[in-house]
């Protein structure tokens, strides 16, 4: 049959990404509990395309998605993504993937058992010289305003933001490692399941540990730094309560 894809273009423009977008895709990830957890991926896999080509060959890319989708772990992620760029005769490949997270977690006094939902995304660039891999990890948290709390009478205005870190894979780590250390670093972790014990809890911890968005950034920073990652980035945003307007603060290192 004829391959049109591999026929000549004449408009001698190279492409710098094509391939397949949105695809969603059963994926088994690591969890560090119970050593697998199934999920679905919104998957994202491209190749550039020299100039001569008049296109690439789209179902290539699902076929070697499906492949490894087993087994979509940190460490055979760009495996996958050097086998399609040699299964396309492609320089460069590239890839995301983004997936529900779930830990179990229990509440902080009755122990009430609940399910929590993470946001978590790999992203990868295959060449022949250079391999780039990065993990990024969003967290739901409650902050609470230092502000309100110091000048007001009677306690101080909090609400639900969302932490994420983008991190250059240089060695092995666990999702749940990192997710700890950022909820550490609000006024309080989020729960899925809370009794009255409990809520008195949080809110008198959180009450205790006023943040601003630029507090748990700074303190997020620390963390990650400790942890010896050589590049990440730092991102906090509130949907502030009291405002029509999000609070919002950024940072990157590099070491």
């Amino acid at each position: 049959m004829r391959d049109i894809q591999n026929e000549k273009d004449t408009r001698e423009i190279p492409l710098q990404k094509v391939g397949v977008k949105g695809v969603r895709y059963p994926v088994c990830v690591l969890d560090k509990n119970k050593k697998k957890q199934d999920t679905t991926a919104t998957v994202n896999l491209f190749v550039n395309l020299p100039h001569k080509f008049k296109g690439t060959h789209m179902s290539r890319f699902i076929e070697v998605f499906h492949k490894h989708h087993k087994d979509i772990t940190m460490l055979h992620f760009l495996d996958m993504l050097e086998e399609i760029r040699l299964k396309l005769e492609a320089e460069q490949s590239f890839g995301s993937i983004t997936f529900p997270y779930y830990i179990e977690k229990n509440a902080p006094v009755s122990n009430a058992q609940g399910i929590m939902e993470y946001t978590c995304s790999f992203e990868g660039e295959v060449s022949g010289k250079e391999r780039k891999f990065f993990i990024t990890i969003s967290v739901p948290v409650t902050t609470l305003c230092p502000c309100s709390k110091a000048i007001s009478k009677y306690g101080a205005h909090n609400q639900r933001g969302t932490v994420t870190v983008k991190l250059l894979y240089s060695k092995f780590f666990w999702i749940e490692d990192i997710i700890d250390m950022i909820e550490k670093c609000a006024s309080s972790p989020l729960y899925s399941v809370l009794k009255r014990e409990d809520e008195k809890s949080v809110t008198e911890h959180a009450y205790e540990n006023p943040r601003f968005v630029e507090d748990v950034v700074r303190e997020v920073y620390l963390g990650l730094k400790n942890m010896n990652f050589e590049w990440f980035s730092v991102e906090a945003e509130n949907a502030e309560s009291i405002h029509l307007h999000n609070a919002y603060a950024y940072t990157e290192y590099t070491k």
